[in-house]
């Protein structure tokens, strides 16, 4: 039987334009999830080439996260050898949860556009519809037993998603 590598060698970084285009696949999610009313959260899984589209998925609830469901399909659908080659991007930092399920799927690259620092800052202390944790994903991830690769937040783009996030959160902080 031939021995499992679930750590293959990564592809290397993703360029600043491939950066862009996987937040853009992001937001494309996000956008449509507003129009129905649900919170500004979205994921998207790039292949090893840094370009190919393989899953997305935007948060449904409070507790089934943009990034911890799309991990959870990843893992269902491709091996952990793959997973490990491929880079989940997410508009916001994933929170404990959300990095969490990602380094137990073998995603080996996260791409965030913008910190949790400052979705907090946008949806306020004490706001029903997001409790954000003071605890970044490279925290969570510290120590671990994987050499999960974390990029982000990525300058100029983290503005954007606050900008279009806050069409939700807003009318609720004014609340």
């Amino acid at each position: 039987m031939k021995p499992h590598n679930i750590f293959p060698p990564r592809p290397p970084r993703p360029t600043d334009a491939q950066i862009k285009a996987g937040i853009e696949a992001c937001l494309v999610v996000q956008r449509r999830a507003l129009t129905m009313g649900k919170r500004p959260f979205s994921a998207a899984l790039i292949g090893p080439d840094n370009e190919t589209v393989l899953l997305t998925h935007q948060s449904i609830d409070h507790v089934n996260h943009a990034e911890s469901s799309l991990a959870r399909l990843a893992a269902s659908h491709y091996t952990q050898e793959y997973l490990w080659k491929c880079t989940l991007y997410s508009t916001w930092e994933p929170c404990a949860m959300c990095a969490s399920t990602c380094y137990w799927a073998n995603i080996g690259r996260i791409v965030y556009a913008a910190a949790e620092t400052q979705l907090a800052a946008l949806t306020g202390q004490g706001n029903e519809e997001n409790m954000t944790m003071a605890m970044p994903c490279r925290q969570v991830l510290q120590g671990s037993q994987k050499d999960v690769e974390i990029l982000g937040p990525v300058e100029g783009l983290d503005a954007v998603v606050v900008e279009e996030s806050d069409v939700y959160w807003k009318p609720l902080r004014e609340a």
